[in-house]
């Protein structure tokens, strides 16, 4: 499934097809969703991944319906399909969003899931998705998130699947239990909290001073910042531990890709410029 491949690779390790997963959401999407293969290849390379392994990411990328590819005399021009377009653009609204502070009305959204034990894969898949929408696990079925609005998103993706059984609820926390204790068990916040203090340590310090540098810390920077929708549930502050570092990275992570940005697409962009530039044999 396209969304579900597309959801993996963000998180991904950096390996050459989940960054240029970053760099089609990041330098392509908001341009006019073309470039040329060799403009992806030169830009992969500035990552330090070799052309060999870069056309194979965009060949299995192809493949698998993120892009299609159109013959112009030697070269090729890469566009993104219209499912990759939605994907990355519903994508980029999160990531770049992800991180502000917001105001909960105490109500929890609680989803109970039931699939076949034969139908492992739809489990597994549907599982991810509850994940990727930041609700955290119970056992035996039952999630959770505060974010209430996400209820319309998770429907219409467990009603795709004819042997997914699920209930959803909307509900306050009772008398009985400790909303602390509850989310220790849904979430472990111990690892998000390691891997906000890693970023904060990664990108604090850098000052690149090219445009080709600007290029490369961007898009090292969004490809980090993109897997915390992933890993953190994005509770309230009220429910989160003293000090919590998300604040500070989110800081870092805006004020960095606003620094950042003319000199990466410019970079980016003189690289198709000079692609397109070049005598093309017909």
């Amino acid at each position: 499934m396209l969304a579900d491949q597309l959801r993996r690779r963000s998180v991904g390790s950096p390996a050459a097809r989940s960054l240029l997963l970053t760099v089609l959401g990041e330098y392509v999407l908001p341009r006019t969703g073309e470039v040329w293969q060799e403009t992806l290849v030169a830009a992969l390379s500035s990552l330090g991944y070799t052309e060999q392994a870069t056309r194979q990411a965009l060949s299995r990328s192809t493949r698998d319906g993120w892009l299609r590819t159109e013959r112009r005399g030697r070269r090729s021009r890469i566009a993104l399909t219209g499912a990759s377009r939605r994907l990355l653009a519903a994508g980029a609204e999160r990531i770049y969003s992800f991180g502000r502070p917001w105001d909960w009305d105490g109500r929890w959204l609680i989803v109970i899931l039931r699939v076949p034990e034969h139908r492992r894969a739809v489990r597994h898949q549907l599982r991810s998705q509850l994940a990727w929408a930041g609700l955290g696990s119970l056992g035996g079925g039952v999630w959770l998130t505060p974010h209430v609005q996400r209820e319309a998103e998770l429907t219409a993706a467990i009603e795709e699947e004819p042997d997914a059984e699920a209930r959803s609820f909307v509900a306050e926390l009772g008398a009985l239990g400790d909303p602390h204790e509850l989310i220790a068990e849904a979430w472990d916040l111990d690892v998000v909290r390691d891997q906000y203090v890693a970023f904060v340590e990664d990108f604090a310090r850098l000052r690149p001073s090219t445009p080709q540098a600007c290029f490369r810390q961007q898009t090292l920077l969004v490809h980090a910042w993109r897997r915390f929708p992933f890993l953190d549930p994005d509770l309230p502050a009220t429910l989160l531990p003293r000090d919590w570092p998300r604040d500070r990275a989110y800081a870092l992570f805006a004020q960095r890709h606003e620094r950042w940005a003319a000199g990466a697409r410019a970079f980016f962009n003189a690289l198709d410029t000079r692609v397109d530039l070049e005598p093309r044999a017909a």
